[in-house]
Order: structure tokens, then C-alpha cells, then sequence
């Protein structure tokens, strides 16, 4: 039963930092795509970054040169460094993953965690 958990949410002020971490249970990070969406109040889901299975990552162009997308394979853990925080990052944000070598197409995240909210003020 794969389960995708993630921390390291929380509340800071504009220009601060956090990094997000999401453990794998039953899942090997290192055969899939995995990646951060996120949904803030009253919009739809957007994709924030990916990493494939090669750890290529992609993100979104308003995170470009702020975040950063890596991976701990021998751990099972996904992560993502927040930089330059601003208040329109304001969202939950979830954890998910593909099954074992299926590309990094939105529409192949199967798996998702629970989400962990970071307010931006």
C-alpha cells in the first residue's frame, strides 16, 4: 500500500524559506516521476515542480530560480527547498508520484499524500 507523507509546512514571512520533505512507504522513488502541485483557496491544482526517475527536474515559471526540487532515493524521500517565499505561495501543497517508469505527465500521478499547508504573509 504506497503512501506519500508529507512535512515540513508551516507559516513565515515574505522572503523567508522552508523546505518540504515527503517520505515514501512502499514505493521506490527512484523507478518514477515525483513531484509538487499545489492548490491554494478557490483555484484549481497547478504542478509546482517534478523530478524523473534520471532526477531531471522541470518546475513551474513562477518558482523558477526560487525552488528547488531533489530527491533522497536511499531514504524515500522527496524534497523541495523554498527560497524568496511570497505571499501568492500561499497553498497546500501535495506530494505525488507516477508508477515505476511512467513519464512526468500531469496525468500520471497516481499516488498522492495528505498535503501540508504553507502560508506566506
Amino acid at each position: 500500500h504506497v503512501q506519500l507523507v508529507e512535512s515540513g509546512g508551516g507559516s513565515v514571512q515574505a522572503g523567508g524559506s522552508l523546505r518540504l520533505s515527503c517520505e515514501s512507504i512502499e514505493y521506490d522513488n527512484s523507478r518514477s516521476c515525483m513531484g509538487w502541485f499545489r492548490q491554494a483557496a478557490d483555484k484549481e491544482r497547478e504542478a509546482v515542480a517534478t523530478i524523473g526517475s534520471f532526477g531531471t527536474p522541470t518546475y513551474a515559471d513562477r518558482v523558477k530560480g526560487r525552488f528547488t526540487i531533489s530527491k533522497d532515493n536511499a531514504k524515500n524521500t522527496l524534497y523541495i527547498q523554498m527560497n524568496s517565499l511570497k505571499p501568492e505561495d500561499t497553498a497546500m501543497h501535495y506530494c505525488a508520484a507516477t508508477d515505476p517508469s511512467r513519464g512526468c505527465y500531469v496525468t500520471n500521478f497516481r499516488y498522492w499524500g495528505q498535503g501540508t499547508q504553507v502560508t506566506v504573509s
